[in-house]
């Protein structure tokens, strides 16, 4: 993608969901509409880019940003919020340099193919964040976590788990954990020196256990992958590589990617505790994220958000951050995938509504779930606006509507530990695009239509992100602000 140094001011409200937020805050949030439910504590903790820019030149694709994370605390009576970049070695460079030093996924340095070969994209720590050994982790796949004080949001360093995430130290951004034992499971694509990808456990002692390293000819690019009692789940579209223009680096890194329909998706299955994994063929499906998985029988279900577009559509508007065009978001449908021990996959549509990030009650996670919540659009909208609910069993679908806004992924918390399913809330972020600016929304996540519980309305804006976790643990709000060192400029 190419970069260039000033932005096309435009009047279009949609674009402010990509605006930068160049400061750094800590403050108690002064206005909440509604009331705060007095059970519900703890801290949430979200990440996404916070801008695309080195120094005052600007980047295009939304997976260059540089990580940011924000924390909110609840303790029953109010919201404290705190935002911090993490200090990745591109986001410390472009503090003082307007120079493009490093690769990113669709950026190319400016020198043509010389200036770039050779270079694998930098990490910038943007994607997910996540509960870790008493700790945080901020994620980014092709390469290493970086740790995150939970209270002061300081960056700690990187995390290599002592040297055993292998040659290119990829982690992905979708770790996920068998709510019976407490292990956080995962894995990490690797392109050299031979490609393969590798399936990771790591203990609740913080130690990682090497499961299986699959090798595979034709690695397709893969983001998430969901867990069973049985099975780490994985559905490998056919997203390849263009060798050539990977290796002489002509093109960036998402433009080197080729949908090749004809290879069709494999469904891969990892087995937990060791033996062959199993490969089902398929028709071509393009996805992103997974939802949840589970054995019933001896067939394995998964569910997934599938896309309803090209993959060129879809690489085109991820490219458009810092323009005056508005990313869309491709129609889309959230789809259930049972495989049959005889290898047949069958198909299901939960809903036909265009949705991203879909979520549910993380309790459930490697058993059976009947509740799937999904960041929507409205018919009318050109962003994701709304909250869905889908119920499963019915096949109803409820909502709410936040009107002219984007809204981020909503995490569902249970109001207690053993709470039955949906009993609780869903905390998301929005961003009134006519007020410009974000808020903490609660809603009941047994009643979506009745509107928000409560709203706290943030100084700033957000800036569009991606996911986050939340933790029952009370982040301390006094604890003391890092040395910020230099900010962006203005």
């Amino acid at each position: 993608m190419s970069v260039h140094d000033i932005a096309t001011p435009t009047a279009d409200p949609y674009l402010r969901a990509f605006e930068p937020l160049l400061d750094e805050f800590d403050y108690r949030v002064g206005q909440v509409d509604g009331a705060l439910p007095a059970e519900l504590t703890g801290t949430l903790y979200r990440i996404g880019p916070g801008k695309h820019q080195v120094g005052k030149t600007l980047l295009h694709n939304i997976f260059d940003g540089d990580g940011m994370v924000s924390r909110l605390v609840l303790d029953g009576k109010s919201v404290h919020y705190r935002n911090r970049y993490v200090r990745t070695c591109h986001f410390e460079h472009g503090q003082t340099s307007d120079r493009i030093r490093y690769r990113g996924v669709g950026t190319q340095i400016p020198g043509g193919p010389l200036a770039n070969i050779g270079r694998l994209p930098e990490n910038v720590a943007n994607t997910n964040i996540v509960n870790y050994a008493g700790g945080l982790l901020a994620l980014w796949e092709l390469g290493n976590p970086h740790r995150i004080d939970p209270d002061t949001l300081e960056t700690l360093g990187r995390c290599d788990f002592d040297g055993k995430l292998g040659f290119l130290g990829a982690f992905s951004a979708h770790p996920k954990w068998d709510p019976a034992t407490g292990d956080m499971y995962n894995f990490g694509l690797d392109v050299l020196p031979t490609p393969r990808i590798r399936a990771h456990r790591v203990d609740r002692a913080g130690k990682l256990h090497s499961l299986a390293s699959i090798p595979m000819l034709d690695l397709p690019w893969n983001h998430d992958f969901a867990l069973t009692q049985r099975y780490l789940v994985f559905v490998l579209d056919p997203l390849l590589p263009d060798v050539a223009k990977m290796a002489l680096a002509t093109h960036s890194f998402v433009d080197s990617l080729r949908f090749k329909r004809s290879k069709g998706t494999r469904f891969l299955l990892v087995p937990k505790n060791g033996g062959r994994p199993r490969i089902i063929e398929h028709e071509a499906l393009l996805h992103v994220h997974l939802t949840n998985a589970y054995d019933d029988g001896d067939d394995v279900v998964v569910e997934l958000v599938r896309f309803d577009c090209e993959w060129d559509d879809f690489r085109r508007g991820v490219g458009q951050v810092n323009t005056p065009h508005v990313p869309q978001f491709p129609a889309s449908r959230l789809m259930q995938y049972r495989i049959t021990a005889a290898g047949t996959v069958i198909e299901r549509e939960l809903t036909d509504i265009t949705g991203e990030f879909p979520q549910f009650d993380w309790r459930r996670g490697t058993r059976r779930h009947h509740y799937s919540y999904l960041a929507a659009q409205g018919p009318t909208s050109a962003a994701l606006n709304r909250i869905v609910k889908v119920d499963h069993r019915t096949g109803t679908t409820t909502a709410c509507d936040l009107g002219l806004a984007s809204v981020g992924e909503p995490l569902f918390v249970p109001r207690t530990r053993d709470a039955a399913e949906d009993d609780g809330w869903l905390l998301f972020l929005n961003h009134d695009l006519t007020e410009n600016l974000s808020q903490l929304v609660i809603l009941d996540a047994r009643d979506l239509e009745s509107g928000p519980m409560a709203t706290a309305w943030l100084d700033h804006h957000v800036p569009w992100g991606f996911h986050g976790t939340f933790s029952r643990r009370i982040a301390a709000t006094a604890a003391p602000v890092p040395d910020p060192g230099s900010l962006p400029s203005r």
